[in-house]
């Protein structure tokens, strides 16, 4: 499985996955009962294909995050994300702290952090992070769209990985 850096432009949650700015304010705009779940947070080894995107050796370890985004019950989006344990004591401090708060709100209140492109692949249960998202639905379907992008901050590195589940586009 490859991440791209373009985006079929047929799927229905391309307006979403192809959202510039932050997806949290788009999601509040799209629901009144917006909320975000923590799942977990702590250390752990990145996924196979995260680890090189933030500089890490295997088989480092990294801060792991992981939340619902949802709209009041429904499930939305599903985000993960990690940094390396050596920008916990710099840059990227403030995340250990978010509880249920989500993290977009940090990432893009602060002019000095920068993103990268994003990238957007489509994903079935041999990827892991398709299996932690379809944890937290009903019925999973056979893959779902996900995509990611680097922030930089002081050059110390954060990868956010967002996978949008079907609740997003339900009528």
């Amino acid at each position: 499985m490859r991440w791209h850096p373009h985006l079929e432009a047929s799927t229905p949650y391309h307006p979403w996955l192809t959202t510039p700015g932050s997806l949290t304010a788009r999601l509040r705009q799209h629901c009144p009962q917006f909320n975000v779940e923590r799942l977990r947070q702590g250390h752990a080894r990145p996924f196979n294909d995260e680890g090189a995107v933030i500089g890490l050796p295997r088989p480092a370890y990294a801060l792991v995050r992981e939340v619902v985004l949802r709209c009041g019950e429904r499930p939305l989006v599903f985000a993960h994300s990690i940094t390396p344990l050596n920008a916990l004591d710099g840059a990227w401090r403030e995340i250990v702290g978010l509880g249920n708060r989500p993290l977009g709100d940090a990432l893009f209140s602060n002019p000095r952090i920068q993103r990268q492109a994003l990238a957007f692949a489509r994903i079935d249960a041999r990827h892991p992070l398709y299996r932690a998202a379809a944890k937290h639905l009903e019925i999973a379907p056979q893959t779902v769209w996900a995509r990611r992008s680097l922030f930089l901050l002081h050059n110390a590195p954060l990868l956010v990985s967002e996978v949008f589940l079907p609740g997003l586009i339900a009528p």
